[in-house]
């Protein structure tokens, strides 16, 4: 049996900060053989930086994972060539800077992070199924399986399922993100896919998305796109860990981690 944690969308310094604290306790907690975290909003709450980066990797991450806000900050993109640890959305089309996806050994067993961007709702890019199928018949499809690990950056509840459901058979987690609030419908799909429509955030929780409540407010009433800041206040982390059968690529168990989990840590 292998582990891995997925951790949700960290935002700004408060995320960072909660980040840093309670990762390495996680790790160790959970004995955790592969650990990915969602980092596109580290920097301030838009994109990443590369000292944010080297803080998320600091902190246990083998893999930084992300979204459509990656491109936030056009001096990281030459960090996208460079570091292999951070991805971007597999399916944005060809000639963009970056990776979608790594493969990895640890622990004698193979992983292979695939990072995908939702369309419904958002920017109309490459599909993201069939990006996926590519990746997976070139680097996945291998006995004993790789352990194909998925972060589905996406808005829709509907198309998050439909990749669930998809990749059932093949992948053995896919988690989504994007939304940063934790869903309550963690559970092993008919065929052994570990799922989670949306693994939440990392930040303050007595927040609206990790942002200034007021400012937020502000936005929905008036209707005016003040500039969004990172609240301040208490920080804590959200996210998954998931057991599964590294023989059969199977997902045992999935257990959610953070403030709105029913299971106590």
């Amino acid at each position: 049996m292998v582990k891995t944690i997925m951790i949700g969308d960290v935002v700004g310094e408060p995320g960072l900060i909660a980040l840093e604290r309670e990762l390495p306790f996680l790790i160790h907690k959970y004995n955790a053989d592969l650990t990915v975290v969602n980092g596109e909003n580290a920097a301030d709450g838009f994109g990443l930086t590369e000292q944010t980066l080297n803080r998320i990797l600091q902190s246990g991450a083998d893999v930084v994972t992300s979204g459509n806000h990656i491109w936030e900050k056009r001096e990281f993109w030459s960090v996208l060539e460079d570091n292999k640890q951070i991805l971007r959305p597999a399916n944005y089309p060809q000639n963009v800077p970056g990776r979608g996806w790594l493969k990895i050994r640890k622990n004698n067993v193979y992983w292979l992070v695939v990072n995908l961007q939702g369309r419904d709702k958002m920017k109309s890019i490459d599909c993201p199924f069939r990006t996926f199928d590519t990746i997976f018949m070139a680097h996945g499809d291998t006995n004993p399986p790789v352990i194909a690990v998925v972060d589905f950056h996406a808005e829709s509840t509907q198309e998050k399922e439909a990749m669930g459901f998809y990749l059932d058979s093949r992948a053995s987690v896919m988690a989504g993100t994007h939304t940063h609030v934790q869903t309550a419908d963690n559970r092993i799909l008919p065929r052994g896919l570990a799922y989670i429509t949306d693994i939440g955030m990392t930040g303050v929780q007595d927040s609206i998305i990790g942002m200034d409540t007021q400012i937020c407010v502000d936005r929905a009433v008036k209707q005016v796109p003040y500039h969004m800041t990172c609240a301040l206040g208490e920080s804590s982390i959200q996210g998954i860990v998931v057991e599964i059968n590294e023989n059969t690529g199977k997902s045992l168990s999935i257990k959610r981690i953070g403030h709105t989990a029913s299971e106590p840590d």
